[in-house]
């Protein structure tokens, strides 16, 4: 088990690829501590997970929350070793134009912002004894399909503060590295699949075909596709990696 002994923080646990990564990492050995503002998800996994399993209702906009967090991993695991970031805001549509840049600042908030408190938050735990910060990306950074201009604004500048981080908190032994997933199969996919298929009066199989065909696997990722790379990132086999991004998309893009 590449985790076992090991206590992992992964945040915005909830019924997609929060709870898939925390169920791998759990699977892999770790002690997990989750944080995301709805308490009925979190109870749900930690109850799925058992003795294991810590949480804190956390906003990582909130700088009080990220601490609690952290404070809950030592408290009860005395240590933390990876924090995996899937907290995000992703339900702002559209581009520049007409947009309502009060929003943009919002996703950046909670994004950018709020990523990088909680890794704050997390870094005198994870100077003990050297660690992981892992990031989850979004292919629309460097290639966007849908007009979610603030959404990929926001992880672009993630991928660009990964390089940064890495430099920086490399002399402590803490790495720092991006998971960058395309299309994903789980609930939000699910959701846009059913609404695109019924705004077009065609079978949802269709249009997952669609998607399907645009990788050269033929067949996109599944939430908990992305979970395997994270954990392996978050794992000592990934000891020298650090400033790396790895995509899971099926082949739909290449970099």
């Amino acid at each position: 088990m590449v985790l076992d002994g090991k206590t992992v923080i992964v945040s915005g646990v909830g019924a997609g690829l929060g709870r898939q990564t925390a169920l791998a990492a759990a699977r892999d050995g770790a002690n997990v501590v989750l944080g995301a503002r709805t308490e009925a998800n979190l109870k749900a996994v930690a109850e799925e997970i058992g003795s294991r399993a810590a949480y804190a209702v956390t906003n990582i906009t909130s700088a009080a929350d990220c601490d609690g967090l952290v404070s809950v991993a030592m408290e009860k695991f005395g240590a933390v070793d990876a924090v995996i970031h899937v907290a995000a805001r992703d339900r702002v549509f559209g581009g520049l134009d007409g947009a309502d840049l009060d929003l943009w600042r919002k996703v950046l908030d909670v994004n950018v912002i709020g990523t990088m408190r909680l890794t704050q938050a997390a870094l005198p735990a994870l100077s003990v004894r050297g660690g992981s910060v892992v990031i989850i990306g979004t292919q629309a950074a460097f290639s966007p399909t849908l007009p979610q201009a603030a959404y990929a604004t926001s992880k672009g500048a993630l991928h660009a503060a990964m390089f940064s981080l890495a430099r920086e908190l490399g002399p402590r032994k803490i790495r720092v590295n991006s998971v960058v997933p395309g299309w994903m199969w789980g609930p939000n996919v699910e959701m846009y699949i059913k609404w695109t298929a019924q705004s077009r009066g065609v079978p949802e199989d269709e249009v997952k075909a669609e998607l399907n065909a645009k990788t050269a696997l033929n067949e996109i990722a599944e939430d908990a596709d992305v979970a395997e790379a994270a954990v392996f990132f978050a794992s000592d086999r990934a000891r020298m990696l650090t400033g790396q991004t790895l995509f899971v998309n099926g082949g739909e893009y290449f970099r």
